[in-house]
């Protein structure tokens, strides 16, 4: 009675599911293949390169666009970025970009950015670094979580950088010593550990003093700076003032110069003048002295004005010449 009831329930099964009971092998065959098609086709972007592992060895690497690799995670995929920049933010995050305008969130990683200096002081250094990935293999292989690894590393390199300075270096005249030397020893331990890392740049986002004492260190940096500003002011003064004045001594000096050597001339030419003229009077001395007397007279005479010249022996003369009126007349 029971055998007869279970091949009526058999008998009463929906079309539906008989025609799934008697497909089930097909469906799942259909199904494999999905999942195999899924897990074997990737496409690689253009700025990545692809690591395929079987078994999770090493097996090769693939280059952008459509590529098969073996289904079922027998291998696998890593897409690494080789062609993009990548970074990493300290003492901040970027929360969202939206056009020109970022917003950033500080709260939670205060305890990256502030740092012990030399001299005893908390600075708050936030740092951005830039880095590229220039072997995908030293990148997944060499070092376990590269990533994290470098960021361990940067926090490290840059804590001892500001360890070996003062406050006053780290906030203001040192930011790019500090960078540009945070900068050569990351690279450095990033070609020891091999991690397939190449550091772009690394910048000081923001250096600020703790803000129990943000307003004295602001009107200390104000003050030097305005420093600057006179000493600049000051400088731009000498260079305008010192090549003026020097023109103007070496002026003098050629004038004196040229006023000495006129003077030493003319005293050479009236010596020799006077020699020639002594040589001559020696020969013949009173032609020489009634010469000098003669050119000596027609120098001194035009400025006489009008003059009367007459005999020692002449009495009567002068009542003619009427030199009572020509005074008056001024003549």
């Amino acid at each position: 009675m029971s055998k007869k009831t279970g091949n009526n329930m058999n008998l009463n099964l929906p079309p539906e599911v008989e025609l799934i009971k008697d497909n089930l092998l097909y469906i799942l065959l259909g199904g494999l293949l999905i999942v195999g098609l899924w897990t074997s086709v990737h496409t690689v972007a253009p700025e990545e390169e692809g690591v395929v592992t079987q078994l999770g060895k090493f097996t090769r690497t693939v280059q952008p666009g459509l590529n098969l690799i073996m289904p079922f995670g027998i291998e696998r995929i890593h897409k690494i970025p080789v062609q993009r920049q990548l970074k990493q933010e300290f003492g901040f995050r970027t929360v969202s970009t939206s056009g020109q305008r970022s917003t950033y969130s500080k709260t939670p990683y205060l305890d990256e950015s502030h740092m012990l200096t030399g001299d005893l002081n908390i600075a708050d250094v936030e740092w951005v670094v830039q880095y590229r990935i220039v072997d995908s293999y030293n990148f997944l292989f060499r070092v376990r979580n590269a990533e994290e690894t470098l960021r361990v590393m940067s926090e490290s390199v840059v804590r001892k950088i500001v360890g070996d300075r003062t406050v006053n270096e780290v906030l203001t005249v040192g930011r790019q010593e500090v960078a540009s030397r945070a900068e050569e020893l990351l690279q450095a331990m990033c070609d020891e550990y091999e991690n397939g890392i190449r550091i772009d740049q690394i910048v000081l986002q923001d250096v600020n003093p703790p803000n129990q004492v943000k307003a004295a260190f602001n009107a200390v940096n104000q003050a030097q700076q305005e420093r600057e500003t006179l000493i600049n002011r000051a400088e731009s003064e000498y260079n305008r003032q010192v090549p003026r004045a020097r023109g103007e001594a070496r002026e003098v000096i050629q004038v004196a110069e040229g006023y000495a050597f006129t003077r030493v001339n003319d005293a050479l030419g009236d010596a020799a003048r006077f020699n020639s003229i002594y040589e001559e009077y020696r020969l013949a001395p009173e032609v020489t002295r009634q010469r000098l007397y003669l050119e000596t007279m027609e120098k001194i005479l035009p400025k006489l004005g009008n003059k009367i010249i007459i005999d020692e022996k002449g009495n009567n003369v002068l009542p003619l010449l009427n030199v009572d009126q020509q005074l008056r007349g001024g003549n």
